[in-house]
């Protein structure tokens, strides 16, 4: 069986995919992908890893989650999503290391479908407006405290990535930029599903629909039914155009306001991560999904 994993990262689309994927649910049920409700899994991974706490699970933990997780359903393809599979927003940074929680929760996901084939889907953020959106989540204390003495200049995703890649060598890694996800909505939907990119889906606007304004939307598939998008690339020009004119401001822009960060702080993560995705697309292990 295929087991997808979407892990997010934090603060990235705030369940949205999730959703988008579930309107197709019925559909991809009929070419053997299941997509349950969040309720089916979430909470039961959860405490199943923590149970184990790094040990192996019993040999019989595999049967015993899929038929609480598929109410003994046959698939083929088993897509789970949630931002916090490896950690609440507020432990992203603790212990002053990135992530230190992804060896024991990826590894506790990969034990508990040993034979099964992993792949696992991650979506990337500019730290510059990563940082603040944690933070803006974690509600307590002071922001020292948050980043457990962590720099945010050291912040690279392909560390991360590398760290996967040990934890789950034989998983197939998918990523792209959260900040390029109204552009590329609709794909992610199908590779989360494994289905064919030519598979007819709902919500493929889901996204540009919540971040533009109601009269860029009317006019936006006045404009597609009028003018029919002929490959993925003129639909993507498309949709950039209307968001260039029509994005609600505080949709699409992040308020950053962080102690003793300035312009030139948030020019250099930015500069950073801009680096940063230039190395990962290079990685030959890594699937990456780009505009």
């Amino acid at each position: 069986m295929q087991i997808v994993y979407h892990i997010g990262a934090n603060c990235t689309d705030q369940d949205r995919l999730l959703k988008s994927t579930l309107k197709n649910a019925d559909h991809f049920a009929k070419q053997g992908v299941k997509v349950p409700g969040p309720g089916k899994y979430r909470r039961l991974i959860r405490e199943t890893i923590q149970r184990l706490d790094g040990k192996p699970p019993m040999e019989d933990s595999r049967e015993v989650l899929l038929d609480a997780i598929l109410d003994d359903e046959d698939c083929k393809r088993l897509v789970m999503s949630h931002s916090e599979f490896i950690c609440i927003h507020g432990r992203v940074f603790e212990n002053g290391i990135f992530y230190e929680l992804a060896e024991l929760k990826l590894g506790g996901l990969r034990d508990l479908f040993p034979n099964d084939d992993i792949e696992i889907f991650l979506s990337l953020r500019n730290p510059a407006t990563f940082i603040p959106a944690l933070f803006n989540e974690y509600k307590k204390g002071d922001f020292d405290q948050f980043m457990g003495g962590f720099d945010p200049m050291h912040m690279r995703w392909s560390d991360l990535i590398t760290r996967i890649r040990t934890i789950a060598p034989k998983a197939r890694l998918t990523v792209w930029c959260n900040e390029d996800t109204p552009l590329i909505w609709a794909q992610l939907i199908r590779e989360l599903a494994g289905v064919d990119p030519m598979t007819r889906i709902t919500g493929g606007f889901d996204l540009i629909s919540a971040i533009i304004t109601p009269d860029g939307m009317k006019r936006f598939v006045a404009y597609l039914k009028a003018n029919p998008p002929q490959t993925e690339h003129q639909k993507r020009r498309i949709i950039a155009a209307f968001l260039e004119r029509y994005a609600i401001e505080e949709e699409v822009e992040d308020e950053i306001d962080l102690p003793g960060w300035t312009d030139q702080t948030i020019a250099t993560l930015t500069a950073e991560y801009d680096a940063d995705v230039d190395r990962i697309r290079a990685m030959p292990d890594v699937t990456f999904i780009a505009p």
